[in-house]
């Protein structure tokens, strides 16, 4: 009979421990905070991948100009609209996987420190004889609640990526405003009309 007290007791002691390193794994779990952000850099004017941004001026000549001097007077429009502008429609895109810079930890950092900080605690809070046992679940546990921050963090980093591109999707856009605005009163001077 008291052997029989012995191991229920035992066994009553090892699931408290796996309350308490429940309970300690769940309050470390809300101790997470990312750091603080840094503005990130304008991006230059090259490094936007979505589509090309509208440069289309359509120029009529008013004055019976030839196709050579409508090609000529074109061309050295468009450079000045660049010049004036700093946007060349004609400049290379770079792809999306060139241009994005990752901050912060790397990809499962959380689910590691979790597993171990998980797994001390557990073999801490555990009996002598059920340490072992402690230090698996408590690995398990912290390996979970870690995985679950480093998907809330990749999230996180997806939604701010979105954001970015669609600063720079505008930024582009005003910037091909800018020329086509410039290109137009150029072409406008030279005689021709312009849509």
């Amino acid at each position: 009979m008291r052997i029989k007290l012995l191991q229920d007791f035992k066994a009553l002691r090892g699931i408290a421990g796996i309350a308490a390193l429940m309970a300690v794994a769940l309050g470390l779990a809300g101790c997470e905070t990312n750091p603080p952000r840094r503005p990130a850099p304008p991006p230059p004017p090259a490094a936007y991948a979505g589509p090309p941004p509208n440069t289309t001026v359509y120029a009529y000549p008013e004055h019976d100009q030839s196709a050579d001097q409508q090609s000529r007077d074109r061309y050295e429009c468009s450079l000045w609209a660049v010049h004036q502008t700093g946007f060349d429609p004609s400049a290379p895109n770079v792809p999306p996987e060139d241009r994005v810079v990752a901050s912060g930890p790397p990809a499962g950092t959380g689910t590691a420190i979790g597993a171990i900080a998980g797994a001390v605690l557990g073999a801490a809070i555990s009996g002598p004889y059920d340490r072992g046992a402690g230090a698996v679940f408590g690995g398990l546990t912290g390996a979970m609640i870690g995985t679950a921050s480093d998907a809330s963090r990749a999230q996180q980093n997806e939604i701010e990526m979105t954001e970015q591109e669609r600063q720079q999707a505008a930024v582009m856009a005003q910037k091909a405003s800018e020329y086509r605005r410039a290109i137009s009163a150029c072409l406008e001077g030279r005689g021709y009309s312009v849509r």
